[in-house]
């Protein structure tokens, strides 16, 4: 597996998302199978976790703790605060950035997955109601305290990161993008790489949705997030698979999977871009690693840069896209 570097963190070239093992995407398999997955990837080079306290709420992080018990040296453990979880482990469906909640968040991050540190610890959303530099403030003295070893920021806008930028170093922006996400190039690609800002794209297979694997919604457990989701909903859907119809063309002629080709695009677009693609299933990692090998010509990149341009995806990211771009 080759290496990356987020700013001055080096990292896999791909990382693993670990939200679906236990959130959004209906009910997780055995714990034992997603830990299994975990140690898998550790095992083949694929070293940089993320997960968020909010998934779950807390049992992610704690999922992790358990797969990289004995291993700590061997992983770099990205998390995330700022969705608010009460004390009783619920979503309040409130953002918040104030010195104090972070201050929670991380003792309770640290606690969960039994580490003295977290390798990168990200804003999950920009708290509207709390200046991004109090924000930054607080992570930074964190940093110097050791329990914080760089910081990320996730969805947040431009402005906005140049103004954390001015209080600490801001090691990597997490933020959605696949081919049919890819407003991140019309200004947050040139900010972050003006910075020294490494990028992280989750959802680098549209919500799995790039894979082919998810033909109608039927395809989706009952309690599974997408089926909420606008690019999933009634003729959006029908509409968006015009693009994954393109994807498996080129895929075909390659002899590999559309999901790969996807993530192989996603790979090309920088040394400095490390997607975290999710998956319970080994067999799934494993295409995933192998999309790192996968070399794709001029003239393929032409033929997906046509299929797919900025915008081509029918309806928004989120249900809600009041939180995102802040």
């Amino acid at each position: 597996m080759k290496i990356r570097k987020l700013g001055e963190l080096e990292v896999s070239a791909i990382g693993l998302g670990c939200m679906g093992m236990s959130f959004a995407y209906g009910k997780g398999d055995d714990e034992n199978e997603a830990s299994e997955v975990i140690k898998y990837a550790l095992d083949h080079g694929v070293n940089f976790l993320d997960t968020a306290d909010m998934y779950g709420p807390w049992v992610n992080e704690e999922l992790v703790g358990k797969a990289i018990k004995g291993r700590r040296s061997d992983v770099i453990i990205a998390t995330k605060f700022g969705n608010e979880v009460s004390d009783d482990g619920q979503l309040t469906g409130k953002v918040n950035g104030t010195p104090a909640y972070i201050r929670k968040s991380v003792e309770g991050s640290l606690q969960r997955i039994g580490t003295e540190y977290i390798d990168l610890y990200y804003q999950h959303r920009v708290d509207p109601n709390t200046p991004i530099e109090e924000t930054m403030g607080e992570l930074s003295k964190l940093v110097q305290e050791g329990k914080i070893r760089y910081i990320g920021m996730s969805e947040a806008a431009p402005e906005t990161i140049r103004r954390a930028a001015t209080v600490h170093k801001i090691t990597a922006l997490q933020t959605e993008y696949s081919l049919w996400s890819r407003d991140p190039e019309a200004e947050i690609l040139e900010t972050i790489r003006e910075l020294g800002i490494g990028f992280v794209p989750y959802s680098p297979l549209g919500r799995g949705f790039l894979t082919g694997q998810i033909k109608s919604l039927d395809d989706l457990a009952a309690d599974d997030w997408r089926r909420h989701n606008p690019r999933f909903m009634g003729e959006n859907f029908a509409k968006n698979f015009e693009l994954v119809h393109k994807v498996q063309e080129l895929a075909d002629e390659k002899g590999v999977k559309p999901g790969q080709i996807a993530l192989a695009w996603v790979l090309v677009q920088g040394d400095d871009v490390v997607p975290i693609p999710g998956t319970r299933h080994i067999k799934y990692l494993e295409e995933n690693i192998a999309a790192t090998k996968i070399e794709l010509t001029a003239e393929d990149l032409q033929r997906l840069h046509e299929a797919a341009p900025v915008g081509v995806a029918i309806g928004d990211r989120y249900p809600d896209m009041s939180t995102v771009n802040r």
